[in-house]
């Protein structure tokens, strides 16, 4: 009989989560409980207890482009820490919280899939722990600030036409991506247009999952630029006092969430950054708190390595000192017959024409990880019934041409056992000697650190900029903030700029339409082509598929 994540989830007689902290050692002081199966750890046990404990290996999972047949990131992230965990290696899996947006949207939720799971999956698909609200609820207390300011007599001399920060809501809601608000008359507010982006998408969580302790996340919040004044001037959200308030609705939310796999290995899930318009990393604080712990952590990045990995190197790494001991690069046949041009309903057909044609898409993230980034790296195919051997040693023989092993992943199906081939290719790697490298250097100009994110690792020939991206980027020259790293805001589907165009194309433009300051969170933006911060529902949502029985029990979660 067929099951589906959900049921196979709450079939599973989970731990109380008590015990899951007592396995590796967290002492009951530290632990604050959401329920039974989940809990909070407070960052002092990481500033008290922690600080001088020896690093683990850091295993990043990463993927191919995406496309409608699946991938399975983050199935084979969870898989292969429980994998490692049957090698009897103290494993602790750290991944990014999932947002609502997408949950009842069209991708679905982050909870892995099949027998690789963390659960109580339910949970973590909605509300979880609150975090996502409580950063919401920082993002729009700013926004309110911002506001009242004006409507108090503006002492700021804030230009209401230049406005940068925008309201925030976990949601994919078009509706509110453009709005007019503080209609009614005089006591109702000051008219302006405004917008609202999803929360992932809010400097707020990039902050979040940036800083370390809640010091630090305190300064970052006051250095957000929220808007400028009449002498084009930054006005931040230090200068309206906010800072203080913003953090204070956040302390609870920075102590990261504890979980667990189907097979009892320990996942901190905190942060949710998307990748495609933001840095696409869980949080640092659950990273490093991971780290101290155990011996190995398995992590990820969003999408592909063109963007998740590219970020969680070139912004995560850079700004923490952590380094990838190893990279797993997520592919699964039906995806690269995909990328070769094969409509979704005939993937499950023997293709090896179209199979060549789709590969150079996953050579194109191998070379980004070994050869712009230096590191190690396996590819691992999410297995289906429907691969065939020929399929299969054609992957092989590529990846072998670029001196990388291939191995099958069937943790879906099998859980833990089905990852022991990759888990052993994992260990061999990350004794391997490796120099990390970054795409760019800081001290580039701005336009030379995108011209090298687009052409090292995209394959673009060349970077355009609208009249509006020239304007800014020397606008943040002129503030000082030429020398910080870049986040790239591209769709997830393509290397280029243009979903529709798969596989590893050539000769090809990026267009950068707008830049953006994160300045609390230490970075620019760069907008590509038609990309958005707030996503729309499909013709069909997820959401008409969910539902709740008379006992409260979930139905139609994936």
């Amino acid at each position: 009989m067929f099951l589906s994540d959900i049921e196979i989830a709450q079939q599973t007689n989970m731990k109380v989560i008590n015990s899951i902290c007592d396995e590796i050692n967290i002492p009951d002081k530290y632990v604050e409980n959401y329920g039974k199966y989940k809990a909070k750890i407070d960052y002092k046990y990481l500033q008290n207890e922690l600080r001088d404990s020896e690093d683990a290996k850091l295993i990043l999972v990463t993927a191919i482009n995406p496309t409608p047949a699946g991938e399975g990131k983050t199935t084979t992230t969870i898989g292969l820490g429980d994998a490692l965990t049957k090698l009897n290696k103290k494993t602790i899996i750290a991944l990014r919280e999932p947002s609502l947006g997408p949950v009842f949207g069209v991708k679905g939720g982050a909870a892995g899939g099949g027998y690789a799971q963390v659960v109580p999956m339910e949970d973590i698909n909605l509300h979880f722990t609150g975090d996502f609200h409580a950063i919401g609820a920082a993002n729009n207390l700013l926004a309110a600030m911002i506001d009242n300011h004006i409507h108090q007599g503006n002492e700021l001399d804030i230009d209401t036409r230049r406005i940068v920060w925008r309201r925030a809501v976990d949601m994919n809601d078009r509706q509110l991506r453009h709005i007019v608000n503080g209609l009614g008359g005089k006591t109702e507010g000051v008219p302006r247009e405004d917008g609202f982006d999803i929360t992932v998408a809010s400097e707020i969580m990039a902050i979040f999952c940036l800083s370390n302790d809640i010091m630090d996340l305190k300064e970052k919040l006051s250095e957000i630029i929220v808007a400028y004044n009449r002498k084009g001037e930054p006005v931040t959200a230090g200068d309206l006092k906010a800072h203080g308030a913003m953090a204070a609705l956040l302390k609870d939310a920075l102590k990261p969430n504890i979980v667990q796999t189907l097979e009892g290995t320990p996942a901190f899930i905190h942060g949710g950054p998307f990748a495609n318009i933001a840095h696409g990393c869980n949080s640092v604080i659950a990273t490093r708190m991971a780290s101290k712990i155990a011996d190995f952590v398995v992590t990820e990045a969003g999408f592909g390595a063109d963007l998740g990995a590219e970020k969680f190197i070139d912004i995560k790494c850079r700004k923490t000192g952590l380094k990838p001991s190893a990279v797993v690069i997520v592919a699964t046949v039906k995806s690269l017959k995909y990328n070769g041009g094969i409509p979704k309903e005939n993937l499950n057909e023997e293709n090896l024409d179209a199979l060549e044609k789709g590969i150079p898409n996953l050579l194109k993230h191998v070379e980004n990880i070994t050869q712009v980034f230096k590191l190690p790296a396996v590819v691992a195919i999410n297995k289906f019934p429907t691969d065939t051997e020929n399929e299969l040693s054609l992957i092989k023989e590529k990846c072998k041409s670029l001196g990388v092993n291939v191995s099958l992943s069937e943790v879906w199906a099998k859980g833990s056992e089905g990852g022991i081939e990759l888990a052993n290719e994992v260990l061999r790697l990350a004794e391997e000697q490796c120099e990390l490298q970054y795409c760019y250097d800081l001290d580039m100009t701005i336009k030379e650190k995108i011209k090298s994110i687009a052409q090292k690792l995209y394959g673009a020939d060349d970077v355009e900029f609208s009249s509006k991206a020239n304007k800014e980027i020397l606008n943040f020259e002129k503030l000082g903030f030429g020398n910080l790293p870049i986040c790239m805001a591209k769709n997830q589907y393509s290397l280029t700029d243009d979903a529709k165009i798969l596989g590893r194309p050539t000769g090809f433009t990026i267009t950068i339409r707008d830049i953006t300051i994160s300045a609390g969170a230490g970075f620019l933006v760069a907008l590509t082509g038609d990309i958005m911060k707030m996503p729309g529902l499909p013709k069909k949502p997820a959401a008409e598929n969910i539902d709740v029985d008379v006992n409260g029990k979930i139905k139609g979660l994936f």
